[in-house]
């Protein structure tokens, strides 16, 4: 099955309820292991098209390095990322109820993009992330700009513990007046895990809170691991 169809069939519900209980949902491998490798090998193609290359060393934001997709997205990339926003809106627009925004989250991704393009926010999002061994990524967000959807998906195009060692992708949250809590997102190849991009609503006994999230990837201790990152919003 095409993997935008099978995102088609994920139940938005079930996505918001293990946001709830767990902070991220992770699906069963949807993309193949021949289109992982197809994804994965456009970091270092001829022709492909990318906007920029970050080595992020040179940033202070680790070890490693990402690239920005250029437009035209390649076909793979855009049908993923408008099939998934379209099951994430109703979950953004829920979150925004809960905190007592307008539940304004357009239904399809293309009135996402025009509404960034209206704010300045034109630049494309997707990217693809390279580590080697002794690479990692230290804990952040990715915002891009005032206008940032809620919610980003990260599929992973190589096999853990056999393409690479370590590498866990985690999740850090902080609620009002407690500590830090660490959570480490099982990812098998071709599965896709979606996380907060900046925060979610978390039911305390005062009512809905904002738990501030933040997101990395723990160093590689061997081999090669990429992962396709899907962030609906466009960047400043």
């Amino acid at each position: 099955m095409d993997p935008s169809c099978a995102v088609a069939q994920f139940d938005s519900k079930v996505i918001g309820e293990a946001l709830d209980a767990r902070g991220f949902w992770v699906s069963s491998p949807l993309v193949d292991e021949a289109t992982c490798t197809r994804i994965a090998q456009l970091y270092d193609a001829c022709g492909a098209s990318f906007r920029s290359t970050v080595v992020m060393a040179k940033h202070g934001f680790g070890r490693g390095e990402y690239k920005y997709f250029a437009r035209p997205l390649p076909e793979i990339v855009t049908s993923l990322r408008e099939a998934m926003y379209e099951r994430l809106a109703p979950v953004a627009n829920e979150w925004n109820a809960r905190w007592g925004r307008q539940s304004d989250w357009p239904a399809y991704h293309h009135a996402l993009v025009k509404r960034c393009a209206a704010a300045g926010q034109e630049r494309p999002t997707p990217l693809l992330l390279r580590y080697r061994a002794g690479d990692y990524n230290c804990l952040h967000q990715d915002l891009y700009g005032d206008i940032h959807f809620p919610l980003q998906a990260i599929v992973l195009l190589d096999r853990p513990n056999v393409d690479f060692e370590g590498g866990e992708l985690v999740l850090v949250e902080q609620r009002a007046r407690r500590q830090s809590k660490a959570s480490v997102v099982p990812l098998t190849q071709g599965a896709l895990a979606v996380i907060p991009v900046k925060e979610r609503p978390f039911a305390g006994a005062k009512g809905v809170s904002r738990c501030q999230t933040r997101h990395g990837v723990a160093e590689v201790r061997r081999g090669l691991r990429r992962t396709l990152g899907l962030i609906f919003h466009d960047a400043a």
